[in-house]
């Protein structure tokens, strides 16, 4: 169906633009399948296996509900249920998964690990998330503006704001680029991209006609922006203190209803991969509030709850992406 049969899934820069946008294309098929009641079960006998040495609930339910919508099983390791990476290596787990799988998913912080596993693996694998990259989840992103948009991908503008470091802002910027899209990023210096990453959406960007803005001018980089995007400000597995260093840096990009009025789109929508901590319904946020005095929130309520946002299609479409990487390289 798109030529993946058999490829790992591990990041963006692994793939073309166009094989890519095949994936976006098998998505909206599966999707519109799924709707109109006739999926075909195109994994049936298929076995999976789910590593999360991250927790998850988007990444986890995507994965375990389009493998039973396509006639698959999974089995989920948690750090506890496994000796992976303990008393077994990375590599000698995947030689014995492979012979017992057709396809792994990994969900943990080191590139690397999820490298590992693919270089020793006789099936597909696929990056759930690392530190550096979320490919599943960009590739949600990008069909989740499609579907909110009327506009051609080249035409579509969208602006990540808060910290761009690591794996949200990184594969946001690559798949944009890819995608031929107005990328904007928009952090402190501090918290930009790598400078390798940027050249390598730059050298992207000269084949798909990608516009690519990095910039720490909040102003600047959301006017004309079509799609805001954002994401928590401290990662799984940083230390409480980041807090309390970060906030300051970062509140200037919280994204409120004067930064969605700064785009000048009337019909401009905010985007998140969630979790989001943008009240004090969570007890993250209430303990980052008790410890630090300071509010931790990357977005507003008011923004969050607005009918601009949709965060929960982007949510519902990382199962249906899911689906058609699954589909894609593992049905024959």
């Amino acid at each position: 169906m798109t030529g993946l049969l058999g490829r790992h899934f591990l990041k963006e820069l692994d793939y073309t633009p166009q094989e890519w946008t095949s994936l976006l294309d098998l998505a909206a098929e599966l999707k519109a399948e799924r709707a109109r009641g006739r999926q075909v079960r195109r994994l049936e006998g298929m076995n999976i296996a789910l590593i999360f040495e991250k927790t998850s609930t988007r990444t986890r339910s995507g994965f375990e509900v389009a493998a039973f919508e396509q006639g698959a099983h999974v089995t989920c390791f948690d750090p506890s249920g496994s000796q992976f990476g303990h008393k077994e290596s990375v590599a000698d787990s995947a030689r014995v998964l492979s012979r017992l799988y057709q396809g792994i998913e990994h969900r943990g912080a080191d590139q690397h690990v999820v490298e590992t596993l693919a270089a020793n693996s006789t099936v597909p694998v696929w990056n759930g998330l690392s530190d550096s990259w979320h490919p599943t989840q960009s590739l949600c992103d990008m069909f989740t503006m499609r579907e909110a948009s009327a506009k051609d991908d080249h035409d579509i503008a969208f602006a990540y704001l808060g910290d761009a470091r690591f794996n949200s802002g990184n594969s946001l910027l690559i798949a944009g680029a890819m995608m031929g899209m107005d990328v904007r990023i928009v952090a402190p210096a501090a918290f930009q991209p790598a400078a390798d990453v940027v050249a390598k959406a730059r050298t992207i960007a000269e084949a798909t006609g990608a516009r690519i803005t990095i910039t720490d001018d909040v102003q600047k980089g959301v006017k004309g922006a079509g799609f805001i995007h954002t994401d928590i400000w401290v990662s799984m597995g940083e230390p409480k203190s980041a807090w309390g260093e970060r906030i300051p840096l970062l509140a200037p990009y919280r994204v409120t209803a004067d930064i969605m009025d700064a785009t000048r789109d009337p019909d401009v929508k905010f985007m998140h991969c969630l979790p989001s901590y943008h009240n004090m319904d969570t007890s993250v946020a209430r303990e980052v509030v008790e410890l630090t005095g300071l509010e931790p929130f990357e977005v507003t309520d008011e923004v969050f709850e607005s009918p601009a946002s949709i965060v929960f299609d982007q949510a519902e479409n990382r199962m249906h992406t899911i689906k058609a990487i699954l589909v894609a390289t593992l049905s024959r």
